[in-house]
C-alpha cells in the first residue's frame, strides 16, 4: 500500500532531471548563439586584407547564397547569415549580381549589400572615334556583355527607331564618355544610355538648327563628323579637315577618305590596301561621291563643331606627314608631290 518506495522516489526526481536537461540545452544554445553572433560581428580573415568580389547568380535561394558567400570567404557563419536574413524579412528578396564586399565588412554589411542590390559598377570608356565593333570587343573583354549581342542590338533598325534614331543602327549616335555599367545589365540599356547622352550633348535644338542652315540632317551631320573624327588626330586640324571635305562636297568631288573604306572592310586603325579601294561598297568614298550611307564611328562634340564650323581654307587635298599631322594642298600637282614625299615607306594606299 505504501508509495514511498524506490519507484516513488524516481518519479519525484524525474522533473528535476528534465529541468536540468532543458537548462543545459538552453545554455548550450545560448553559447552557440553567442559564438555565431561573434562570428557574424567579426569580419572574416579574407576581408581583413582587402575587398573581395563575388558574383551571385540569379535564381539562388538564401541557403545557396549563404554557402556561396561562405565558400568565397566573405562571411564566417552560414546559419548566422540565414537567420539574420529571415529576421530582417529579406530571405526571399536577395538580389543577384556582382558585388564588391568592402574590406572589414561584417555579415550584416554583406547582407545589406545584397538586400539593396548595390552591385559593383564597371566604368566603360567610349572614346572619341570608337566604333560599335570596338565597343563590343571592350564589353566582352570586361565580361559585361557578349560582343555578338552588342553588334546585333546596335545594328537593329527597330531598336534604333525605338530610341528616335532615323537610321538602321546606332553607330554614330553613342556619345563618347565614361559610363558606369554592371554585369548582367541588358545591352539595350547600355546602348540606350549612350544614345541618351548623345541627345543631351549633340542633338540639341541649337545644333539641329545650325545643321539645317548648312543643309544637313542630323544623320548627315553625324556621318560627316565621324569621318572628321577618324581623319584628324590633332584637335587643331579638325576644322581644317572639315574645310577640305566641305570644299570637295561643294565641287561634287569624291571625299576619298581612307577611314570610310577601312570601316567597310573592318580594318579600323589600319590603312586600306589598293585592292580595298577598288571594292564596290557604299562606304567606299573613292568610288561613290558625297557622304557614305551613315557614320563610320562615334564622334565627339569637337568633331561635330568642326563639321558645323569648318575652317575657311582653299585646300582640296591632304596627306599624312606622320601618325598625327597632315600636309594640306590646294592643287592636285602639289598634292602628288606631297604624296611622293610623305607616303614613301608608310605603306598607306590612298590619300585625299
Amino acid at each position: 500500500m505504501g508509495t514511498g518506495g524506490p519507484k516513488g522516489m524516481a518519479a519525484v526526481g524525474r522533473p528535476w532531471i528534465r529541468r536540468r536537461v532543458v537548462l543545459a540545452t538552453l545554455g548550450l544554445l545560448l553559447v552557440l548563439a553567442g559564438i555565431e553572433a561573434g562570428r557574424a560581428i567579426v569580419p572574416p580573415p579574407a576581408l581583413r586584407a582587402g575587398p573581395r568580389t563575388v558574383e551571385v547568380p540569379p535564381q539562388q535561394g538564401v541557403l545557396e547564397i549563404a554557402y556561396l558567400l561562405s565558400d568565397q570567404g566573405v562571411i564566417r557563419s552560414r546559419p548566422g547569415f540565414v537567420a539574420l536574413a529571415v529576421l530582417r524579412g529579406s530571405a526571399r528578396s536577395l538580389k543577384a549580381g556582382e558585388y564588391e564586399i568592402p574590406r572589414g565588412a561584417t555579415l550584416l554589411t554583406t547582407l545589406q549589400l545584397l538586400e539593396a542590390g548595390r552591385v559593383k559598377p564597371h566604368p566603360v570608356v567610349l572614346r572619341e572615334g570608337f566604333t560599335v565593333r570596338e565597343l563590343a570587343r571592350q564589353l566582352e573583354a570586361e565580361g559585361i556583355a557578349g560582343g555578338a549581342d552588342v553588334l546585333r542590338v546596335a545594328a537593329s533598325p527597330p531598336f534604333a527607331r525605338s530610341l528616335g534614331i532615323q537610321a538602321d543602327g546606332v553607330e554614330g549616335y553613342l556619345f563618347p564618355d565614361t559610363y558606369q555599367v554592371t554585369k548582367g545589365m541588358r545591352v539595350e540599356e547600355i546602348l540606350g544610355r549612350m544614345v541618351q547622352r548623345f541627345r543631351q550633348k549633340i542633338a540639341t535644338p541649337d545644333v539641329l538648327a545650325r545643321a539645317e542652315a548648312r543643309g544637313l540632317s542630323l544623320h548627315e551631320l553625324t556621318t560627316l563628323a565621324s569621318i572628321i573624327e577618324k581623319e584628324a588626330v590633332l584637335p587643331e586640324e579638325q576644322r581644317v579637315i572639315a574645310g577640305v571635305f566641305w570644299n570637295r562636297l561643294k565641287r561634287d568631288m569624291p571625299l576619298q577618305a581612307d577611314p570610310t573604306v577601312a570601316y567597310a572592310v573592318g580594318k579600323e586603325g589600319r590603312g586600306p590596301t589598293r585592292e580595298d579601294l577598288q571594292m564596290d561598297h557604299p562606304f567606299n568614298t573613292y568610288r561613290y561621291r558625297g557622304l557614305p550611307p551613315g557614320p563610320i564611328a562615334n564622334p565627339g562634340r569637337a568633331a561635330v563643331e568642326a563639321a558645323l564650323d569648318p575652317a575657311s581654307v582653299p585646300f582640296l587635298y591632304f596627306v599624312a606627314i606622320d601618325d598625327r599631322q597632315h600636309h594640306f594642298s590646294t592643287t592636285l600637282e602639289e598634292h602628288n608631290r606631297a604624296v611622293a614625299r610623305y607616303r614613301q615607306g608608310r605603306g598607306r594606299a590612298g590619300a585625299l
